[in-house]
């Protein structure tokens, strides 16, 4: 599903963000992505989604190389991704039904098809009735919980998040992580990037560690490298 070969990101200005960066993450996989602030997990993720391209190397995603989708067919090429973010980037004079049917909207799906979608993704997040209220009257966790349901309702291969629970307490963070994984358990592959090691280490999943834009570390290393 995805594939670094020797990937590597400079910005202008001469900062390495990655530098030679090699791993394989196979279909179905959960796999944690950490390292100090800076360390480059971020700049993973957004080559990953397209968000930026490398420097040297490849990335394959979905047995895609990035760097030969052209700029028109980026937008088709992150359908099948979905992407959380720590601070949500709600639309908070939407509903929530409006919130997580967006994606939907743009990519043109018919009006009865997008509601199907939608409660179905709210409701796999315990949010099926709230679909009428604001996001700005949730709590932190909801909103989420919202977060999530609008990355998955296209029903992605990949989900890619960011720091998701940066915001959160102990034990909301628990619930997201579980969400997650039961997204897993159904052939979706999850990349979280988080700083939260004492949560990380409560899971059995694989950890990828970045430090100074280097993979320094992967707990799936031995077992991981087939194609």
């Amino acid at each position: 599903m995805i594939r670094f070969t020797h990937a590597s990101k400079r910005y202008p200005g001469g900062h390495d963000a990655l530098t030679d960066v090699n791993f394989h993450m196979p279909p179905g996989q959960m796999a944690f992505l950490t390292g100090h602030s800076g360390a480059g997990k971020s700049t993973l993720l957004k080559l990953i989604a397209l968000l930026e391209r490398t420097s040297r190397g490849q990335v394959f995603v979905n047995g895609q190389n990035t760097a030969k989708v052209p700029r028109r067919r980026i937008p088709y090429f992150r359908r099948e991704i979905g992407i959380i973010f720590q601070d949500h980037q709600l639309l908070f004079d939407r509903t929530v039904f409006d919130n997580v049917a967006l994606p939907l909207i743009i990519a043109g799906y018919p009006h009865r098809e997008i509601g199907r979608r939608v409660r179905a993704a709210l409701d796999k997040v315990s949010l099926l009735g709230k679909e009428k209220v604001y996001p700005i009257t949730l709590s932190g966790g909801e909103q989420q919980r919202v977060g999530i349901a609008r990355a998955v309702v296209n029903k992605p291969a990949l989900l890619l998040a960011d720091e998701p629970t940066g915001n959160l307490d102990p034990a909301l963070s628990r619930e997201i992580m579980a969400i997650f994984t039961e997204f897993s358990q159904v052939g979706v592959t999850v990349l979280i990037a988080s700083h939260d090691l004492a949560l990380i280490e409560s899971l059995p999943n694989r950890v990828l560690e970045l430090k100074n834009g280097k993979l320094v570390a992967d707990s799936g290393d031995d077992s991981e490298q087939v194609a």
